[in-house]
C-alpha cells in the first residue's frame, strides 16, 4: 500500500527531495529542532546522529536510551524514534542515507570482525578525543558535496565515509569486543529482528517459535528472562507503535491503518487498540 507521512520535524528543506538524494547533511541541530515531536517519528531511511552535547532521553525501536553527549546513535530505515527529554544545550549533526547508499557503505563493513557488535549498540559513546574527527568528517563531505561538477560525487562521500569508519568509528565500539553473546541473548536479537519484520501479518508465537527452531513455551520464557517482557508483548508493542505512527503521521483513514496492520477489520483492530491503550484509535488521532 503506498501512503505519504506528515513529517513534525522541522527540516530545512523538503523531506521528499532529500530523501531522493543518496547522502544529506545537516550540521548543529539545537533542541527547537526536536521540540515540536510529541509522537513516534518512523525513519524513512538510515540516519546517523553525532550527538555533541547535552543530554537526551528517546525511545529507539522500543527500547529506551538515556544518552549523554558525546553520543553516536545509529537509527535504521523504518525504526521508530521517540523523544521524551531534550536539554537545552543539546546539539547534534546528522547524516541520511539513501537505502542503496547505505547498503554499498555495509558492504565494506560486512568484513570487520566487529559490524555484529555495531549492529548491536545502536547508541554508544564518542570518546572526546574523537570529536574533531567527526567535525573533520562533515568538513570532507561538504566540499565534496559543494562541487557539483563532479561526476564521481556519490562515490566520494562513500569513500570519505568509509575511511571515517575505519580510522575512528570502530574505535567507539572497541569497549565492547569482549562482549560475549549466550545463545539465550542471540535469540533475543534474532527474535526481535524478526518481529520487526513481520508483525504486521504475524502475531502469533507459533510463526516465531518455528522460525527459531524452538518451542514457543521455550521462546517466550527466554525473551522474557532476557527482556523483561513476553515475545507476545514484544509482538504487540510493534503493532501499538506502527499503529500510533500510523495515527497521528500518515493520510490514512482507520479503516486503511486496520487493514495495512491486517487486522481482520476494523472493529477488531479498534478493540485491540484499546486493550493496549486505553483509548479507541479516533481517540488517539484526535488527542493533543
Amino acid at each position: 500500500m503506498d501512503y505519504s507521512y506528515k513529517y513534525n520535524l522541522n527540516l530545512p528543506q523538503d523531506v521528499d527531495s532529500i530523501l531522493e538524494q543518496e547522502f544529506w547533511i545537516i550540521e548543529d541541530i539545537g533542541p527547537e529542532m526536536l521540540a515540536s515531536i510529541a509522537d513516534p517519528v518512523k525513519f524513512s531511511a538510515a540516519t546517523w546522529i553525532f550527538m555533541k552535547q547535552g543530554s537526551c532521553n528517546t525511545d529507539l525501536n522500543l527500547i529506551n536510551h538515556k544518552i549523554e553527549g558525546p553520543a553516536f546513535v545509529m537509527v535504521e530505515s523504518s525504526q521508530i524514534l521517540q523523544p521524551h527529554f531534550i536539554s537545552r544545550d543539546f546539539k547534534a549533526s546528522v547524516i541520511v542515507m539513501s537505502k542503496r547508499f547505505r547498503d554499498n557503505l555495509f558492504l565494506f563493513m560486512s568484513n570487520m570482525p566487529m559490524s555484529a557488535i555495531i549492529s548491536r549498540h545502536s547508541v554508544t559513546p564518542i570518546p572526546e578525543d574523537t570529536l574533531p574527527s567527526v567535525d573533520l568528517l562533515f568538513k570532507e563531505c561538504n566540499l565534496i558535496m559543494a562541487d557539483t561538477e563532479n561526476p564521481y560525487q556519490s562515490q566520494a562521500v562513500l569513500f570519505c565515509l568509509t575511511s571515517f569508519i575505519f580510522k575512528t568509528l570502530y574505535k567507539w565500539f572497541l569497549p565492547y569486543m569482549n562482549e560475549i553473546t549466550s545463545n539465550q541473548g542471540r535469540m533475543s536479537d534474532q527474535f526481535l529482528m524478526l518481529a520487526q519484520k513481520h508483525f504486521k501479518r504475524e502475531r502469533f508465537l507459533d510463526f516465531y517459535a518455528q522460525q527459531l527452531e524452538v518451542s514457543p513455551k521455550h521462546l517466550s520464557r527466554t525473551i522474557k528472562a532476557q527482556t523483561g517482557y513476553t515475545a507476545v508483548e514484544w509482538i504487540e508493542k510493534f503493532v501499538i507503535l506502527e499503529a500510533k505512527v500510523l495515527l497521528k503521521s500518515s493520510n490514512l483513514n482507520i479503516q486503511q491503518i486496520s487493514d495495512e496492520l491486517n487486522f481482520a477489520s476494523q472493529s477488531f483492530f479498534g478493540k485491540y487498540f484499546k486493550k493496549i491503550t486505553g483509548m479507541s484509535p479516533k481517540e488517539f488521532r484526535n488527542k493533543g
